[in-house]
């Protein structure tokens, strides 16, 4: 598994460090892994834990203070800003807890939304929003506002949008935090069928039941990546 060659993702020793006044607070220390395409991945932690920092780092928000991190080969503290922002836009997909969609636009205009920033011509968006909508069964929803669509629908809008722009990977940030247990099941199977399909999927959650889909779980403690293991190899030893 850590074998780098043929990786969407790549990471190696990577450190960050927050300097806040005076104070040093060292966030990652020294975190290696690979993903290769086509895997549905975990990254488990507490509170604290790096987590949310790693994720931070993996979507091209933030740089390693050292180490090196790789997507799809190229070297992402190499890129500049503008063109690590174009990078981020055609090659990750970001589904977050709240869903983060735009209140006054439809379904349809919240997941065409990367494809105009990205230029796509309007036949072409078209065909490909509605393919997406599909994709999470809400082809029947693509003129109805977030207000009007139940907090999974919403999530699974927001799958959509993720995934529109065809992108290398899909990092999903504790994607069932908002749901009931049913809807959450229904955002899981979507992703779970998405992954079968090909896409690269990287969750980030503390909860054992949602890691449980993986097939591989990273957990990260106090900045430290402390175990990398299948998930068959998690639930054996699991009492």
């Amino acid at each position: 598994m850590g074998d780098g060659a043929g990786s969407v993702i790549e990471l190696a020793d990577v450190t960050k460090i927050y300097r806040v006044g005076e104070l040093s607070v060292q966030a990652l220390r020294g975190v290696s892994f690979a993903v290769r395409p086509g895997e549905l991945v975990a990254i488990m932690g507490e509170s604290g834990s790096g987590k949310t920092t790693l994720l931070g780092i993996l979507g091209c928000l933030d740089r390693p203070t050292t180490g090196s991190y790789r997507l799809v080969g190229q070297e992402v503290a190499e890129i500049p800003e503008s063109k690590r922002a174009r990078l981020r836009g055609e090659r990750i997909g970001f589904v977050f807890q709240a869903y983060n969609l735009l209140p006054r636009s439809t379904a349809y205009k919240n997941v065409e939304l990367p494809l105009v920033y990205a230029g796509v011509s309007g036949r072409d968006r078209h065909t490909r929003v509605l393919e997406a909508l599909a994709e999470v069964g809400l082809a029947d929803r693509a003129n109805h506002l977030p207000t009007e669509l139940s907090g999974g629908q919403q999530q699974r809008v927001a799958i959509a949008r993720a995934l529109v722009a065809r992108p290398s990977v899909v990092l999903a940030d504790e994607p069932t935090g908002n749901l009931d247990s049913s809807s959450a099941d229904e955002v899981l199977a979507i992703l779970e069928r998405l992954n079968r399909r090909g896409s690269t999927i990287i969750m980030v959650t503390h909860s054992a039941e949602v890691a449980q889909h993986a097939s591989r779980i990273l957990r990260v403690a106090d900045g430290l990546l402390v175990a990398d293991e299948p998930l068959e190899r998690v639930l054996d030893s699991a009492p």
